[in-house]
């Protein structure tokens, strides 16, 4: 692009930073990456993806991405891509601790003419802290010297190589400048980009989030009931959404997450009372609690043997962070049950939990089971459900808030499955 060595230098190359990374490659830029964790590093330069991203391994094998932990090498690049977001503390309250330690970092190196692009989710006002806090760092003028964007990536896990290519772009600038300077870098990727101020774009990212753990909490707050009641949830919503030509109503789930879980509270801080964000993040954390209490109407858990299907936020994700199934797992041995197998094929077998437990073969972890929680909708357990029944003896209780048994109904027992 200009008179840098690199276009670019991801900061950070998590879910976020390396597909971009890779994308950005795959285009025709020259890329470099910094990260501090040295098994990713290692892993990365032995041309091996970190963890599962569909089509990002043959790109990794076929380019030359040098990644290190050297940060003073942002020198070398017009653009600055950080991927450090603003997570929320356990008091409803965001983070800068992160972020300002990598501007620290970064200061120190950055040339006149470079571009910083903020990617991660970040609480509102956090570009504008950055602006300032970079101006005072450096003492170089943002617009003028340096430049500045917030860039939110809009991504699904599973899906970034074709989102980051289709879905429009969302530019934040405060200045004119870091605007075509960011959009320049982004047309590698997408036509469609929109260019607006620092806090519409922060908005715009979390309000994306924010209503779909909204949707999601609707749904459950609606099995709840439904199931207070004696009702079928799953019933109810497929009478309710046959060839209705208005609003959808959601399946139930375990609704976590990275970003739907905590992002309500980046907003919520500002907030003092009660509302319909935090009303939705109560009703969504609640759930977990919900599947044992009411398996518990109907079945013991003391001194039982429990499987647990699945451990991961997501449907054939390998991502843990920010999953509900350990919340479900601790209200499971509250009962103090026998014994506690858990099974995720996204793991490998010497996975060890942070409770100290091991992962199953999902034979195993069905072997005599009293309880199964299907707490994922993996495709192999969907796939696999009549052989899951046939594991199980037929007074063994199903909690399957996902219906991948195709049994409409939350709690069952295998003697119930049709034949």
């Amino acid at each position: 692009m200009n008179r840098f060595v690199n276009d670019v230098t991801i900061v950070g190359t998590g879910r976020v930073g390396l597909p971009l990374a890779l994308s950005f490659l795959k285009n025709g830029l020259k890329v470099n990456g910094i990260d501090q964790d040295e098994k990713r590093v290692k892993c990365i330069t032995t041309k091996k993806m970190p963890f599962n991203e569909p089509g990002y391994q043959e790109i990794l094998e076929h380019h030359d991405f040098l990644l290190d932990n050297d940060i003073s090498k942002i020198s070398d690049s017009e653009y600055i891509v950080i991927t450090v977001g603003t997570p929320l503390q356990k008091h409803i309250e965001i983070e800068l601790n992160d972020i300002k330690q990598v501007i620290n970092q970064v200061s120190v190196y950055l040339k006149k003419g470079q571009t910083i692009i903020l990617r991660s989710t970040v609480a509102p006002k956090t570009t504008e802290f950055v602006r300032r806090y970079l101006e005072k760092k450096t003492g170089y003028k943002v617009g003028n010297a340096i430049f500045i964007a917030y860039c939110p990536e809009r991504i699904a896990e599973g899906k970034a190589l074709k989102e980051l290519e289709t879905l429009p772009q969302i530019i934040g600038v405060a200045d004119a400048e870091s605007g075509r300077r960011a959009e320049r870098l982004f047309r590698h990727l997408v036509k469609d980009i929109f260019i607006t101020d620092y806090v519409t774009a922060e908005l715009s990212k979390l309000f994306s989030n924010i209503s779909r753990y909204i949707y999601f909490a609707v749904s459950n707050h609606f099995m709840v009931i439904a199931d207070e009641f004696g009702g079928n949830i799953y019933e109810i919503i497929k009478m309710m959404n046959h060839k209705y030509p208005r609003q959808i109503i959601a399946n139930p789930g375990l609704t976590g997450g990275t970003c739907l879980r905590k992002d309500f509270g980046m907003i919520n801080e500002h907030i003092p009372y009660m509302d319909l964000l935090l009303s939705a993040w109560k009703t969504n954390e609640y759930i977990p609690n919900f599947l044992v209490s009411h398996i518990l109407k109907r079945t013991h858990i003391h001194d039982k043997t429990i499987a647990v299907l699945g451990y991961t936020f997501k449907k054939d994700s390998d991502d843990a962070r920010d999953s509900l199934t350990p919340k479900l797992i601790r209200y499971i041995d509250r009962q103090v049950p026998k014994e506690i197998r858990i099974c995720e094929p996204n793991f490998p077998l010497e996975f060890k939990y942070e409770n100290g437990m091991t992962n199953h073969r999902m034979e195993e972890a069905l072997k005599e089971a009293d309880i199964v929680f299907l707490a994922v909708n993996h495709f192999i357990f969907q796939s696999r459900i009549n052989q899951i029944f046939n594991l199980c003896r037929l007074d063994t209780w199903f909690a399957d808030i996902w219906n991948l048994s195709g049994m409409n109904k939350i709690f069952f027992q295998k003697m119930e499955v049709p034949a």
